[in-house]
């Protein structure tokens, strides 16, 4: 019996799941007496949520950005490579001169690379930012991904 294998293994981003991963174990699920007064390193950063799934044909990578305006995010691609890289402000207007009792939500500077299928070009992906939701969309990216079985020649004699 064959093993089934998920065809887009390897296509995250093994430091930012690791990150993200640890900052959970770190934290725990409630806020820690004077973390809120803790500075966030890249350590502490936050890591958007990323579904990446199949519709149809496409290959769809969706991210939690709530609170990243649009022009503080940058996605490119460079040869089979995927950033997503932007800024949640700390301070959203007229909250300078506030005093936080509890800060609870995560903010900075975050970074999401992944691994694209071979054969993916830059006008193969679109991306909509909608109520603080990203979808980038890489059209036939589901079959440029779908493994590929090699046939096993039989030696000469």
């Amino acid at each position: 019996m064959s093993r089934l294998q998920n065809p887009f293994r390897g296509f995250l981003d093994t430091i930012s799941e690791t990150n993200r991963q640890s900052q959970q174990w770190m934290t725990g699920s409630g806020v820690e007496a004077g973390q809120e007064n803790q500075e966030r390193t890249h350590a502490t950063a936050w890591i958007p949520l990323t579904d990446i799934f199949v519709r149809g044909v496409d290959l769809v990578i969706r991210c939690e950005l709530p609170g990243v305006e649009r022009e503080d995010m940058e996605i490119t691609v460079s040869k089979d490579t995927l950033t997503i890289t932007g800024n949640r402000r700390a301070d959203p207007e007229g909250e300078d001169d506030a005093s936080f009792y509890v800060r609870e939500r995560s903010w900075g500077i975050f970074r999401r690379t992944m691994t694209l299928p071979e054969g993916i070009s830059e006008s193969d992906i679109d991306a909509e930012l909608n109520r603080g939701l990203l979808e980038v969309v890489i059209q036939n990216g589901a079959s440029a991904a779908r493994p590929r079985q090699i046939r096993v020649k039989d030696e000469p004699e």
